[in-house]
C-alpha cells in the first residue's frame, strides 16, 4: 500500500468520546477536516456526547508548546454517532483514542466494518496494534488495511468538569511538538507517518519537530512515558496523594498534582532505574525506545516535558509546576495504576522472563500496586498471548513486527 492520496477533504473517524478523543475530533474540525465523525459506545453515548449537538466542543487550556502552537475555538463535530459502521463507512482515516482496557470492546466492532485502504492511527497505541492484528486473524478479516499507533497523545487534555458534570470545554496542558510512531508491518511505515500530517490534531507536531518512526510498534509500546512516569509517582507518592487535603495541601484534595506534589530526587531515582530496565528489554529484543539522558528524569515535568519543550526542559524540585490544571491522580484506584501497571509493567515483566532481563523495579511496581488495590496484577495483567506473540520465537517475532510474516501457534 504505498499510493496514498490524501487531503484535510477525506472522512475521518474518531473512535472513543473521552478527553483525548473529543479533543482530537474538535481539533481536526478546527484544523481544517471537513468531514470528521465522533463514535461512541452505546452505553457510554449519553454520558460523553448527549448535548454536544448543541454545545460543540471548545478548546482552552495553557497549552504549553515549545514553539507556541495553539489553538482554541469551538468545534461543532459533522456527525455523532453510537453506531460504529455509521462512523467509519467511507473513512480513509481512523483514529482510535481510547484506554487500553478498552481496546477488545472497541476492536471487537471495528473489525467487522473495516475497508480496504483505511488507515487506522491508535493514540496511545499501548500495543493496541498487535491487538488489532490479533482480532482480525480471530474474525479472518482480510481487508487490507494500514495499522499504527503512537507513544502518546498529541497533548495533555482533560474534560472540564462543573459540580461532577462533563461541560463542553476541554482542558489543554501541552501540545507535543514531536512524537514516535510505527506501523504493524514496518512496511507500512512510510505511508502511516505521512498520514498524520492531513489530521488537524496533529498540526502542532507537523508544525513543529514532526513525527518520529519508532523501529517497530514494540518501540512505540516501550517509548510510551506513562508506566514509567505514572507507577513509581503514585504507587510511592501515595502517602502525599492520600492526605493531600486532609493533613496538608489546604482543603482541597483535588488540588493534588502528581508533578507537583509527589515528584522528588527519590522517585526520580526509582523511575530511572525503571527506564534502564525498559531499554535493556529493548535491546534485547531488537527493537528501539525513545532515549532520555539522566537529567530529564530530575525534573517536575520529567521526560514528559520533552515532548512539548524539547530536551533543555527542567523544572527543579524546588519549582512548583504550574500546569494551570490539577493533574491528580486522586486515588491508588486510578489508571495511573490500574491500567499502567498491568498494561505496561506486566508485559515488561513477561517480556523480561522470556527474554532474560530483570525487571526487579518494574516487578515491585506490580507486587506493590497489587497489595495496594487488591488486584492481583500478575493474575490479570496483558501477556504475550494477549498480543498473539506468546508463541513467537526472538526472529519469528521480529519477522511479523517488520515484514508482517505471522506463523500461527502450532
Amino acid at each position: 500500500m504505498s499510493d496514498l492520496s490524501l487531503d484535510k477533504s477525506v472522512p475521518v473517524a474518531v473512535l472513543g468520546a473521552g478527553a483525548v478523543g473529543k479533543t482530537c475530533a474538535a481539533d481536526c474540525v478546527l484544523g481544517g477536516n471537513t468531514d470528521v465523525r465522533l463514535f461512541e459506545l452505546p452505553e457510554f453515548f449519553e454520558q460523553n456526547l448527549k448535548y454536544v449537538h448543541k454545545t460543540g466542543i471548545t478548546l482552552g487550556g495553557i497549552q504549553k508548546n515549545q514553539y507556541g502552537f495553539r489553538r482554541t475555538g469551538k468545534a461543532y463535530i459533522h456527525k455523532l454517532t453510537s453506531d460504529i459502521s455509521e462512523a467509519v463507512a467511507g473513512a480513509k482515516i481512523i483514529i482510535v483514542a481510547i484506554p487500553s482496557v478498552a481496546h477488545d470492546k472497541f476492536f471487537d466492532r471495528l473489525v467487522p466494518v473495516l475497508e480496504d485502504g483505511q488507515i487506522i492511527h491508535i493514540i496511545p497505541d499501548n500495543y493496541g496494534s498487535l491487538k488489532l492484528r490479533k482480532k482480525m486473524r480471530e474474525q479472518k478479516s482480510d481487508k487490507k488495511v494500514i495499522i499504527g499507533g503512537w507513544s502518546s497523545a498529541p497533548y495533555g487534555t482533560r474534560v472540564e468538569k462543573e459540580g461532577g458534570v462533563q461541560t463542553s470545554e476541554m482542558w489543554l496542558v501541552y501540545r507535543a511538538k514531536t512524537l514516535r510512531g510505527a506501523s504493524l508491518p514496518s512496511t507500512d511505515q512510510e505511508v502511516f507517518l505521512e498520514s498524520s500530517k492531513y489530521l488537524g490534531c496533529f498540526d502542532s507536531i507537523t508544525e513543529g519537530d514532526g513525527a518520529v518512526g519508532g523501529k517497530t510498534v514494540l518501540d512505540i509500546g516501550f517509548s510510551n512515558v506513562n508506566p514509567v512516569l505514572h507507577c513509581p509517582g503514585t504507587i510511592l507518592g501515595v502517602g502525599v496523594m492520600e492526605n493531600f487535603g486532609r493533613i496538608y495541601g489546604g482543603n482541597d484534595p483535588k488540588q493534588y498534582s502528581i508533578y507537583s506534589h509527589a515528584y522528588c530526587n527519590s522517585i526520580s531515582e526509582v523511575q530511572y532505574a525503571f527506564f534502564l530496565e525498559e531499554v535493556a528489554l529493548a535491546d534485547a529484543i531488537g527493537v528501539g525506545i525513545a532515549k532520555y539522558p539522566k537529567k530529564n528524569f530530575f525534573s517536575r515535568t520529567s521526560i514528559l516535558g520533552p515532548e512539548y519543550m524539547g530536551d533543555d526542559c527542567i523544572v527543579p524540585f524546588d519549582e512548583q509546576w504550574e500546569t494551570g490544571y490539577t493533574t491528580g491522580p486522586f486515588t491508588i484506584q486510578d489508571r495511573y495504576v490500574t491500567e499502567d501497571v498491568p498494561v505496561g509493567c506486566h508485559l515488561y515483566h513477561e517480556l523480561g522472563l522470556r527474554y532474560n532481563v530483570p525487571t526487579p523495579v518494574i516487578d515491585s511496581m506490580i507486587t506493590l500496586g497489587s497489595v495496594m488495590t487488591g488486584k492481583d496484577f500478575y493474575a490479570t495483567g496483558l501477556t504475550l498471548d494477549d498480543l498473539g506473540i506468546g508463541h513467537l520465537g526472538s526472529r519469528e517475532l521480529l519477522d511479523y513486527l517488520e515484514n508482517g510474516v505471522y506463523k500461527e501457534p502450532a
